[in-house]
C-alpha cells in the first residue's frame, strides 16, 4: 500500500507539479520580458530565450522548447534586434541554437544540436551544423510528437527468408 501512495505522489510531482511549473514560466515570459508565447506552448526549465530582445520572440500554439536550447533575437556585434518565430507543434531539440531573424514553419522538429541560421519551411525536419533540411512532409501533434505508427498485420508480414523466397515464386 505505502508502495502505492509513493508512486502516485513520485507521479503527481513528476507530471502535474511539472507542467503547472512550465505553464507559469510561460506567464512570467510573457508578462516580465514581453514575449509571445502561446499558453499551450512548453518550454523547458533550462531552455534559454533571448531576455534582451524579448519582444522578438514568438513561439506557437503547442510547441516544445528542450532543455539548453538557445533562442537569439538581437545581434550585438551589428546593433540590430530582430525576431525568432517558432510555428504550431513544433519540436526543437535540446542544445539547438537559434539565430536571430529565423522563422520555423509549422510542423517542424529541430534536431538536437542544430544550429538554424534559415528559416525553415513548414512540415519539414532539420539538423547539422549549419541546419539543413533532411525529410519533408512531417505532421506532427501536440508538443511536436510523431503520430504512432499503424501496425502491419502479421498475417502480411514474412517471417522468414524462405516465406520471402516463397511468395517471390509464386508471383512468377
Amino acid at each position: 500500500m505505502l508502495k502505492h501512495l509513493m508512486r502516485y505522489v513520485k507521479d503527481f510531482i513528476q507530471i502535474q507539479l511539472r507542467q503547472k511549473l512550465l505553464s507559469y514560466k510561460v506567464k512570467y515570459l510573457n508578462a516580465v520580458y514581453g514575449m509571445h508565447i502561446h499558453p499551450s506552448a512548453r518550454i523547458s526549465l533550462k531552455a534559454k530565450l533571448d531576455k534582451r530582445n524579448g519582444q522578438g520572440i514568438y513561439i506557437g500554439e503547442g510547441s516544445y522548447i528542450a532543455f539548453e536550447a538557445k533562442l537569439l533575437a538581437h545581434d550585438m556585434c551589428r546593433r540590430k534586434t530582430s525576431k525568432v518565430v517558432v510555428g504550431k507543434n513544433c519540436h526543437i531539440g535540446c542544445n539547438t541554437l537559434i539565430l536571430p531573424d529565423v522563422e520555423i514553419g509549422d510542423s517542424c522538429i529541430v534536431a538536437a544540436g542544430a544550429v538554424v541560421t534559415k528559416s525553415v519551411p513548414s512540415n519539414c525536419l532539420v539538423a547539422g551544423n549549419p541546419a539543413v533540411i533532411k525529410k519533408r512532409g512531417i505532421h506532427l501533434g501536440y508538443l511536436g510528437i510523431l503520430p504512432p505508427v499503424q501496425e502491419i498485420p502479421a498475417d502480411t508480414v514474412p517471417q522468414s527468408d524462405s516465406d520471402v523466397m516463397m511468395k517471390s515464386e509464386n508471383r512468377l
